[in-house]
């Protein structure tokens, strides 16, 4: 296969994981065509040794920063957040349960988010994630248990505790 099949073949994994960091369809759609451009343009930049889909997803992931520094927003986690508007198709259980979910998601800082994303939607293996975020392996499974204890709270009872859970772990060396 050539590289611009493999990009090619990546595009729905990375409109899932564009549309989960936007919420929204229009900018999730762009995004992923920036991505898809420039990992196009600079072909050279990307050593045949490693992980395409890692690769593209830095991409995305950088455009994304970009383009919320642009935008001059933080973050989408506010009041008036685009996801806040979001509609369940009405008669559907499963879709109001997901609005629920998604609503969480977007409680969770920035950090934690894109974290419970890679590893649990994209299904990324922790050193691909660090390799993604640019950030060391033990920073993506702290940022992780965070993410899931966050959520575990937020869907409990919707509203995080201010205490976080600690959990002993002895020393196995």
């Amino acid at each position: 296969m050539s590289f611009e099949a493999d990009v090619v073949g990546w595009l729905p994994q990375l409109r899932r994981y564009a549309r989960a960091l936007t919420g929204d369809s229009a900018w999730a759609d762009d995004l992923v065509q920036d991505t898809a451009e420039r990992a196009l343009t600079r072909v050279r930049a990307f050593r045949p040794d490693s992980n395409l889909r890692a690769w593209l997803l830095t991409i995305l992931r950088h455009l994304y920063i970009d383009q919320l520094r642009a935008r001059r927003e933080t973050a989408i986690d506010g009041e008036h957040a685009l996801w806040q508007g979001l509609e369940a198709p009405s008669g559907q259980v499963d879709s109001l349960v997901l609005r629920d979910v998604q609503r969480m998601l977007y409680r969770l800082s920035f950090e934690q988010r894109e974290v419970l994303l890679l590893v649990c939607v994209e299904e990324l293996s922790y050193q691909e994630v660090s390799a993604v975020l640019g950030v060391p392996i033990g920073t993506v499974m702290s940022r992780l248990a965070r993410a899931r204890e966050h959520m575990r709270q937020l869907l409990a009872d919707g509203s995080p505790r201010h205490a976080p859970s600690l959990k002993a772990v002895r020393n196995t060396r």
